[in-house]
């Protein structure tokens, strides 16, 4: 008697991948992945090559981890992915703290943000 697998959360034409923990805000997050969302998968790898964005490193990890997934867990075709979701949420935040004038001091927040990446596998019509 084994563990029993887990359900699918994506389709069956479909392989994601989550970045859970990628430093800084997830107002600038949703600005990269605003870039790639409904996007061929290769366009959007080099829209995130190019992008000045710093965040736009760590969403192209996580765009090649998904595809990586797609290609090798659930044999999709690669030239055929898009990515179909970016959606972005709020991490873990962590709170410092600055010293300011006469002996009180000031917050400074370092949040976190988390992306999930969808990839569907298009059928040519």
């Amino acid at each position: 008697m084994g563990k029993q697998a887990n359900p699918r959360r994506v389709e069956e034409n479909e392989a994601f991948a989550v970045g859970s923990s990628i430093r800084g805000s997830a107002q600038k997050l949703n600005l990269v992945a605003g870039l790639i969302r409904g996007k061929k998968a290769e366009e959007a790898l080099n829209a995130l090559s190019f992008s000045k964005r710093a965040m736009a490193v760590d969403v192209k990890k996580v765009l090649q981890s998904a595809i990586a997934n797609a290609e090798n867990n659930h044999n999709l075709d690669i030239d055929a992915l898009v990515v179909s979701e970016a959606s972005v949420g709020k991490a873990l935040t962590m709170k410092r703290w600055r010293a300011r004038a006469r002996g009180r001091s000031a917050r400074i927040v370092k949040p976190f943000s988390r992306i999930r990446i969808v990839v569907r596998e298009e059928e040519d019509a």
